[in-house]
């Protein structure tokens, strides 16, 4: 069968950490590290200069712990969240209640701040970015669209790997826009990531193209080949991405992988 030709696995910022958050972002990391949490989540607290009340994003677990420290920053005007993933929202109805905050599901104007929603499907089907500046600076804020450290997971079947690659193309235009991310530090360059993430995709659909035609004829087989790199630990989500990679490949026009398999048969 096929090698991994090259690419490997990535568990280090893909650009430049940021130094240096923007004057407007508070960053409260909840206690869950873990092998897909990396430090944990982050819950993000944003207040304009001047601004009594606070947004927050993601309030991250239902740790009491972790939200009475993240209410501790209020008041709060409003609650956002990145995407339905417990890591991000367990905690949400009890932060709620610890703040009175609503939760708001558009962009806008609030608290001094300039909140731009981008629709980002693909990590999950509900995945969105928040562009956000005050203060004369901007960040975008990508939840698990673009982490800290590494490469996230097409969380297939509720992941798409087409919507996720056209989400990531459209975050490749914020050149040079700090990223606040759901997990790990903060980034320098939102576009150098999301370029670097599109490369690494488009090798990994190579790798999986690779695989099968070598003879691999089950998700578990492609796995086993394509992320013979990456730690066992991580093999049942990155099971999910080769899912997601296959059924991209059978979506293709005029494509199917030889040797594969519709997905439900798998």
């Amino acid at each position: 069968m096929a090698g991994n030709r090259g690419v490997s696995h990535v568990t280090e910022p893909v650009v430049a950490a940021a130094e240096q958050l923007p004057d407007w972002a508070t960053l409260v990391r909840a206690p869950n590290p873990g092998p897909m949490t990396l430090e944990g989540t982050n819950t993000w607290v944003l207040r304009a200069e001047g601004a009594t009340p606070a947004v927050v994003v993601d309030p991250g677990p239902a740790d009491e712990g972790h939200l009475r420290a993240v209410a501790g920053h209020g008041p709060v005007a409003a609650v956002l969240i990145t995407h339905g993933h417990p890591d991000h929202v367990d905690g949400l109805a009890r932060f709620r209640e610890l703040t009175g905050a609503p939760l708001r599901r558009s962009g806008g104007r609030l608290a001094g701040l300039t909140l731009d929603l981008i629709e980002t499907p693909g990590h999950t089907s509900d995945s969105v970015c928040l562009l956000v500046e005050a203060d004369g600076q901007q960040a975008v804020l990508t939840g698990d669209t673009i982490l800290g450290r590494g490469t996230t997971v097409v969380a297939w079947p509720d992941g798409d790997l087409g919507d996720y690659l056209a989400s990531l193309e459209r975050l490749a235009r914020l050149v040079g826009v700090p990223v606040l991310p759901g997990h790990g530090p903060p980034l320098t360059d939102c576009g150098g990531a999301a370029g670097y993430y599109l490369a690494h995709r488009r090798a990994r659909l190579e790798q999986v193209r690779a695989a099968v035609s070598g003879g691999a004829g089950t998700p578990a087989e492609v796995l086993a080949v394509v992320y013979a790199d990456v730690d066992r630990s991580l093999w049942p989500a990155a099971e999910w991405s080769v899912r997601a990679q296959l059924a991209y490949l059978a979506a293709e026009p005029g494509e199917s992988p030889a040797g594969s398999r519709p997905l439900d048969e798998l």
